[in-house]
């Protein structure tokens, strides 16, 4: 029989039905069980059946059959209360021909899978152990009416899945990619965000909730899945922080994506603004650092060029002393692992270009300004062993953060204390910093090392003007405000902070450093000097010769 036809027969019959078991039951609740019994195989076996001669015979005879089953598993005991039969297994599922056919139970078996977990627990209790509503109450400890009520809104659920077509979530049809992630802050022992993120799944959990929060059911819904499958992946990105439960049951994340749209103009206005930055400091900043750095006489430099150590100073100096602030409490936005991990995440993903036709402004250089960084590392085996680097296109450092290592520092400590030698015993400790070329060729150390307390060093960088940092911060808050309305509102005010706290970073130091090698205040630098550009390490003592 077409779908079409045997739904307007069962609205027909609903009413007789359900008149039918009031006569047959003790209670109304015990009614409309029993009639939804009826029904729903009334429903089932049209749908499998062709054309029926006799409707009103073939529906009658239908719930005689249900009301026989029910007689003989139920009724014996007349005149009790179902709430109070414990132990009685009501099988309403058995060996009756329901018509169901294999499609509509793929179907069923899906929907069930949308349900909560409580309800998918006491749907699954009665339906498929035949336990009796008395023994699922007691097992979950919920009133019998509560456990009827569960049961009733699940059968009201599953209707609407067998009766409108579940919409597919947009993550389910095109799931969001990482190309990139990044951390600030402290990396637990199991590494970064990539660690909990690097999982398709577990990253479109997340991403699903970035712009507005959602419950598991919705979550589901937007990836396609069933919320069994996402259940323990959602605890987990809870308990380390990648999710935050709201109201409602629902779940947000302080994870930051990058914007879905960006425009090459904006992009420009903001290398302009920094540039002009940069020319700023080049005139009024960078001859202060370059005095401050002239008085500090205890530094090893490799190869022995004065301004290798003059350029990373400058580079500190940007980074560490230039830093713009603002009032807002971010604190919410960190995200703290189980793992020791306290840090905040970003996620880079794709972004469409708003404007791929702008031409762009030829007077603007547009280089790779990208960094890694700052990357501070000390010791707890010796405390005067400290570390400072930033990865940019000035060095040939290779591996990022995961590949500097607090290791690598303390063997170049015990190298130049004499503590080990180039022996068989110490041969990975020496394979190691050959590898990261801090150790040349010819066995010399061939990094940066200033030999006094890395707080000391922090202390004899002079600080730029308060008046340039003012005029800097306001450059940088008015920017800040437009960024930030590219996303949702509980990433805002972190996108205001990070904007605003780097907007004089990394980017404009390296924009420093271009104009002091391209005017040649500085000769370009060889092979060996970028292993140490941009690095300098800490320790009370230096190699031999020293500068």
């Amino acid at each position: 029989m077409e779908k079409q036809k045997a739904d307007k027969l069962i609205l027909k019959f609903s009413s007789k039905v359900y008149g039918f078991a009031v006569k047959k039951s003790f209670s109304y609740d015990e009614a409309e069980e029993l009639s939804a019994e009826m029904l729903k195989e009334v429903y089932l076996s049209m749908l499998k059946a062709g054309d029926i001669v006799n409707v009103e015979g073939y529906v009658w005879r239908i719930c005689e059959h249900v009301y026989a089953k029910y007689v003989n598993q139920i009724k014996q005991k007349k005149g009790v209360s179902l709430d109070m039969l414990d132990g009685i297994e009501m099988h309403y599922f058995d060996d009756y021909d329901l018509g169901e056919t294999e499609e509509e139970i793929r179907k069923l078996r899906k929907e069930i899978g949308f349900l909560s977990s409580s309800r998918r627990e006491i749907v699954y209790s009665f339906y498929y152990e035949g336990k009796s509503i008395a023994q699922i109450a007691k097992e979950h400890k919920l009133p019998a009416g509560t456990v009827k009520w569960h049961l009733n809104k699940a059968r009201n659920d599953l209707k609407e899945g067998f009766t409108m077509e579940r919409k597919i979530g947009k993550l389910g049809l095109s799931p969001v990619k990482a190309l990139g992630f990044s951390h600030n802050g402290v990396p637990g022992s199991n590494g970064g965000p990539e660690f909990y993120l690097q999982d398709k799944i577990s990253l479109n959990i997340v991403y699903s909730v970035y712009e507005s929060p959602k419950t598991v059911q919705e979550i589901a819904e937007d990836l396609g899945m069933t919320p069994v499958y996402l259940e323990d992946r959602i605890e987990l990105l809870v308990a380390n922080g990648f999710l935050t439960e709201t109201k409602g049951k629902r779940y947000t994340t302080y994870v930051r994506f990058s914007p879905k749209q960006i425009s090459l103009e904006a992009e420009d206005n903001i290398r302009r603004m920094k540039q002009k930055v940069a020319k700023l400091l080049v005139e009024k900043y960078v001859p202060e650092v370059r005095k401050a750095a002239a008085s500090i006489k205890d530094v090893y430099i490799p190869g022995g060029n004065r301004e290798l150590f003059e350029a990373a100073a400058i580079f500190y100096a940007i980074v560490n002393k230039c830093v713009l602030h603002t009032d807002r409490d971010i604190s919410k936005n960190r995200i703290t692992t189980l793992d020791g991990g306290d840090y905040f995440v970003n996620v880079e993903i794709n972004s469409k270009i708003v404007d791929p036709d702008y031409k762009g402004d030829s007077t603007l250089i547009r280089k790779d300004y990208s960094a890694c960084g700052s990357m501070t590392r000390d010791s707890q085996k010796y405390p005067c062993v400290y570390s400072w680097s930033v990865d940019s296109r000035f060095d040939s450092r290779k591996g990022g953060w995961q590949n500097n290592l607090n290791s690598d520092y303390e063997s170049v400590y015990e190298i130049i204390t004499n503590a080990i030698s180039d022996t068989k015993a110490n041969a990975e400790k020496f394979k190691r910093l050959r590898e990261r070329g801090f150790i040349s060729k010819d066995g010399k150390i061939n990094i940066m090392i200033v030999q006094e307390r890395a707080d000391a060093f922090y202390n004899q960088i002079p600080a730029p003007q308060k008046e340039l940092l003012d005029e800097f911060a306001k450059y940088a808050l008015d920017q800040a405000m437009v960024q930030a309305k590219q996303y949702p509102p509980q990433i805002q005010d972190i996108v205001i902070v990070d904007f605003v706290s780097n907007f004089i970073g990394s980017s404009v130091a390296m924009m420093v450093l271009d104009e002091l090698y391209e005017t040649k205040v500085f000769r370009p630098l060889t092979s060996d000097e970028k292993i140490t550009a941009n690095l300098l390490m800490f320790c009370d003592t230096i190699p031999m010769v020293s500068m």
